[in-house]
């Protein structure tokens, strides 16, 4: 429950700038205080609560911190509030969704890129969940801490990806002693050991230079963990909070909730219907509607001691720590694989209405396939009524408008297709859904039955001079233990989508980009040296250009772009799609109208 609500303070957003409708917002910044009761059954999940220390009633106490966002003029608003899970501390919504600036902290109209969610009346809520989270810039959460448990564990590092370039490995627990150092190539190749100094017991510091995209892992005694799955109890306490008893602060009452995140949100959200917190104390469902995006089938390594809730698993970075666990899918099934049955929701009175979309990335590193076949790929599942999945076809993992098109660290240019005109219409017709029933477009994925579904080996790209292609998919397997991994049994099965002659792929929603394509877009890259040629890379995609004319084409197999764009032939092209994609409700209008308009 919460027991108080600390308010730090209180302004204009964005200096009072009106948003449509809607109009002007108020920014609210404060602390929710919260105290568990550790024999209540909804909280009997949480690892380690039953060992904190209590406060004089019993309870375990949290503080998390909290951004609103509400209308100024409350009877503006819509009466929905829209609840972003923070990614690592951070605020994604306005960057990612809105093609906004990044950071928490937006200061002009401009940094709100189209405001989407403020335009509609949304309220905005975001808390923090992650103790781990950077402070001061970061939405933190402060939790007990289990003094004086140790455990041995495990880290892995990677300097010059997705860390950025790194001089020193900054330990996630205090280290009792000296910690051990190893590094290795790539997944597969032999451990070898390192020199090194362990500073303070918080960091380790390699003696020889950091090798870009190598494999270091750090072995050291831990202590102190903190309680980390009340960062599940504190989302379902504080959203339930203000919907019940929020209309104060809110201005009106809160007649429905919704959910969003992406990437490693978008596992928190997955994890947090799984593990039954959509269910708050009193038995009442805590989020009507839930959208992940990029999320795969993917949880967070959050709820157990000596947790790593920052990590993300993929072919070469965070291999084998715990993210993949069984049911991937919303749909009821059996496992052969462990044994297992079931599916992702809990039950009917508290499951939310559910979106998952992913990009062509998922489906190659985070076995988004399994979201819709059973566990070894041999068959297409039927998805709950309340539930739907869409595949964003070429588009990639962290994709969002103005990405860049040089190569980085990979071999092949890097994937710059924007993804967010359907996940804003997406994000609509979830608010539709639960405020007035009306359904949203029926799932859109690759199917094993009609063939767009297939294993990666069968991937038919064409032979487009210079291109590299990947020798397979990144696996999906239990995994039994995460500070000795050993050799995997039994996997379950993932499958990519199959591509057509260009090499885009035939399934999912084909916005314009991809649709009428001047070029071919993929989810999957690949290292280059300094890093480890030919390993899968992190979660970048590629696009290849067409050539612009016949006699620059050379042996490419795809028609250059002056082939099949006679005259006005591109834009006719674009206009239809878009126009498909309008009426099956899968654009908005001012997106449409924006794909029309770059065309001059």
């Amino acid at each position: 429950m919460i027991t108080g609500i600390e308010i730090k303070h209180r302004a204009p957003f964005v200096g009072g700038a009106r948003f449509g409708d809607t109009g002007a917002y108020e920014r609210i910044d404060g602390v929710a205080v919260g105290a568990l009761d550790p024999d209540h059954p909804g909280n009997r999940g949480i690892a380690l609560l039953d060992q904190a220390p209590r406060d004089g009633s019993g309870h375990v106490p949290y503080r998390s911190d909290f951004v609103l966002l509400r209308p100024l003029d409350a009877s503006r608003g819509n009466g929905r509030l829209l609840y972003e899970v923070n990614n690592r501390g951070r605020i994604m919504l306005f960057a990612n969704l809105c093609a906004g600036a990044p950071g928490n902290q937006p200061a002009t109209p401009e940094d709100l890129g189209n405001a989407l969610p403020l335009r509609k009346g949304f309220a905005l809520l975001w808390t923090g969940w992650d103790p781990g989270a950077p402070k001061p810039t970061g939405l933190s959460l402060d939790v007990p801490i289990i003094e004086g448990m140790t455990k041995p564990i495990r880290e892995e590092f990677v300097s010059a990806t997705r860390l950025g370039v790194l001089e020193t490995f900054k330990l996630t627990y205090q280290a009792i002693g000296p910690a051990s150092l190893t590094v290795r190539r790539t997944q597969t190749a032999p451990r070898l050991a390192v020199a090194s100094e362990t500073l303070d017991g918080r960091s380790v510091r390699p003696v020889a230079a950091i090798e870009p995209g190598s494999i270091y892992e750090v072995r050291y005694l831990a202590t102190n963990p903190r309680v980390l799955g009340i960062g599940f109890a504190a989302t379902r306490d504080i959203v339930s909070h203000m919907r019940h008893h929020g209309g104060d602060l809110i201005g009106r009452p809160v007649e429905h909730t919704l959910a969003f995140g992406i990437s490693q949100a978008g596992r928190y959200l997955r994890d947090h219907i799984a593990q039954s917190f959509n269910r708050d104390e009193q038995g009442r469902r805590v989020f009507d509607g839930v959208f992940t995006h990029v999320a795969g089938i993917g949880r967070v390594f959050h709820n157990t001691p000596f947790g790593q809730p920052f990590r993300t698993r993929t072919w070469h970075e965070d291999h084998d720590f715990p993210e993949l666990e069984f049911p991937h899918s919303s749909a009821a099934m059996d496992d052969p694989v462990t044994g297992a049955s079931g599916g992702l929701m809990r039950d009917g009175a508290t499951d939310p209405k559910l979106i998952e979309t992913n990009t062509s990335t998922e489906y190659w590193q985070k076995g988004a396939s399994l979201l819709h076949t059973d566990p070894l790929g041999r068959r297409d599942i039927a998805l709950p009524p309340n539930v739907r999945a869409y595949l964003i076809a070429g588009a990639q993992h962290g994709g969002k408008a103005g990405m860049p098109r040089d190569r980085g660290p990979c071999l092949q240019p890097r994937n710059w297709h924007d993804p967010m005109p359907a996940i804003r219409a997406l994000l609509l017709a979830l608010d539709e859904w639960v405020s007035t029933g009306r359904a949203p477009p029926d799932s859109r994925v690759p199917r094993f039955e009609d063939g767009t579904l297939v294993p990666a080996g069968q991937v038919a790209f064409p032979a487009i001079p210079g291109l590299v292609r990947p020798h397979a998919a990144n696996d999906a397997a239990p995994l039994a233990d995460w500070v000795d991994p050993a050799p995997s049994g039994p996997a379950w099965v993932c499958l990519v989508p199959q591509v057509d002659g260009d090499g885009n792929e035939r399934a999912g929603i084909r916005l314009p980009d991809l649709a009428a394509p001047r070029g071919t877009f993929t989810g999957w890259n690949l290292y280059r040296s300094p890093h480890p040629d030919g390993e899968l890379a992190d979660r970048d995609g590629s696009f290849l250009a067409f050539a612009a004319t016949e006699a620059e084409r050379g042996s490419d197999p795809r028609p250059s772009l002056a082939t099949r764009y006679q005259g006005t032939a591109y834009a006719e092209a674009v206009r239809a799609v878009t126009e498909a994609l309008l009426h099956d409700r899968l654009l908005l209008p001012e997106d449409a109208a924006r794909f029309i308009d770059q065309l001059g």
